[in-house]
This record gives structure tokens, C-alpha cells and sequence, in this order.
């Protein structure tokens, strides 16, 4: 088991096996110019990990599945989305080709990743809400569910803003619509289906495991303020500021 290595260890080896791939998938990628589009993002989160490890140490599971995403997202920089060779993969490994068994007409590798963004990140978002926020019952399962599919809205905004603003072939790889008018909105379900199907798996197992599920998940849901809040607080703060 993967907890008999200290935490600052396992981190250490996850980070050097993600250096290692990144390093060999920098070399000569299929186009330079979309590789370092995709490495954006990728940098700003290994510097928030970098930055936070010892102050907001996650859990070995949580790092772990944020481990393998960016794996992912490092093959698809290399070739671009649009391009990743997997059905050759399968055809060299298995015999056959993916894409005829299941009936693809197009390289579905980054609805794979979309679907793996919500299903490996929403614990790790989950544990977040749940040290910092101190969430419980059902917000701690529905609040990681909102924030992947709200990200994964932006970051569609994102791609098409990059797309505008660089143009040409550029903009079109790193868009990799592939002539799907639907792309945006198809990847954008799939994270929400992968958030999804990683809740109902981790409430399954704190079903399961937690004796107080049910008691916590009903006050959860409890009302906690019986006044409503908007004008009525406004007012309240107003009359309690022209007292002093």
C-alpha cells in the first residue's frame, strides 16, 4: 500500500514521474505552438501544488488522481487533442481498432479526458470544500459536482477566447472541435457525468462506512436562519450602523 510511503516521499515520486513525461513529451510535439497553449494551465497547477504542499498537504488519493490527469493532458498536448494515436495503440496492443469495434467516426481522446477531468478532480475539490469550508452531508457531494462543471464551462470559455485571439491553424488545434458544432457543450457533460459517477462512488462508500451518513446528510439539508436574508439584512445592517 501506497500509505507505508511517507506523504513527502509519494509526492516526490509523483513529481518526478510527471517531470520525467513532460520532459519526454516536450520534445518535438506536433505542434509547438498548441503544446505551450496547453501548458499553461498545467503550470499555474503545479506551482499552486508546489506552493501549497506543506502549508495544505492533500491526501495521497487526491494527489494521486490529480497525478493522472495531467498524465493525460500531457499526451494530448504532445500530439493535440485531435491527434493522439490511440486506436493505433489498441490495434498494436489488442488486434483491433477502438474506433471501428465501438463505431467512432472521429478521435474521441478528448472526450476521454473531459469524462476524466470530473471523475479524477471532484475528490480532490471534495476534500478541499471539506478542510476548508467544513462542508458536511450533502453539500460535500453536490458543491465539487458544481464547481467541475463550472470550470469546465470556463475553461470551454477559455478555449474559445484563445481560439479567437490566435487564429489560423493554431486556434483551430487547440479548439479541437473537429468539425463538432456540439464539441463544446458534449465535453462539458462528460465532466459532468465523470463529477457525477465519482460522488455517487464516494457517497457509496461513506454509506457504507460512515455510521452517521443519513443523521449528517439530513442536517446537512437542515435550515439553519428561518429569517430571510437579502433586504431584510440589509436593513438590519443599516439600523444597526446608525446607532453608532
Amino acid at each position: 500500500m501506497f500509505t507505508r510511503v511517507s506523504h513527502h516521499r509519494y509526492l516526490l515520486i509523483l513529481g518526478l514521474v510527471f517531470a520525467f513525461e513532460w520532459a519526454l513529451l516536450a520534445i518535438d510535439p506536433i505542434d509547438r505552438g498548441d503544446w505551450a497553449l496547453e501548458n499553461a494551465l498545467v503550470a499555474v497547477i503545479v506551482l499552486v501544488l508546489t506552493a501549497t504542499h506543506r502549508v495544505f498537504p492533500l491526501s495521497r488519493l487526491s494527489y494521486t488522481l490529480i497525478f493522472i490527469f495531467l498524465v493525460l493532458h500531457e499526451i494530448g498536448a504532445h500530439y493535440t487533442y485531435s491527434l493522439v494515436p490511440y486506436d493505433n495503440g489498441f490495434r498494436f496492443l489488442f488486434g483491433f481498432s477502438l474506433n471501428e469495434v465501438l463505431g467512432f467516426q472521429r478521435n474521441h481522446f478528448d472526450r476521454a479526458v473531459h469524462f476524466c477531468y470530473g471523475l479524477l478532480l471532484a475528490y480532490p475539490i471534495r476534500e478541499v470544500f471539506i478542510r476548508i469550508a467544513s462542508v458536511r452531508g450533502f453539500w460535500g457531494y453536490f458543491l465539487p459536482l458544481d464547481i467541475t462543471m463550472s470550470t469546465s464551462m470556463m475553461f470551454e470559455l477559455f478555449e474559445w477566447g484563445a481560439a479567437e485571439f490566435f487564429g489560423g491553424n493554431l486556434g483551430t488545434a487547440y479548439l479541437g472541435t473537429q468539425g463538432d458544432v456540439w464539441d463544446a457543450h458534449k465535453d462539458m457533460a462528460l465532466a459532468s457525468l465523470g463529477a457525477l459517477i465519482c460522488m455517487l462512488v464516494t457517497a457509496a462508500i461513506n454509506l457504507s462506512l460512515q455510521r452517521d451518513f443519513a443523521a449528517e446528510w439530513s442536517e446537512s439539508l437542515r435550515v439553519k436562519i428561518f429569517r430571510p436574508l437579502g433586504e431584510n439584512t440589509i436593513k438590519r445592517m443599516l439600523r444597526k450602523r446608525r446607532r453608532f
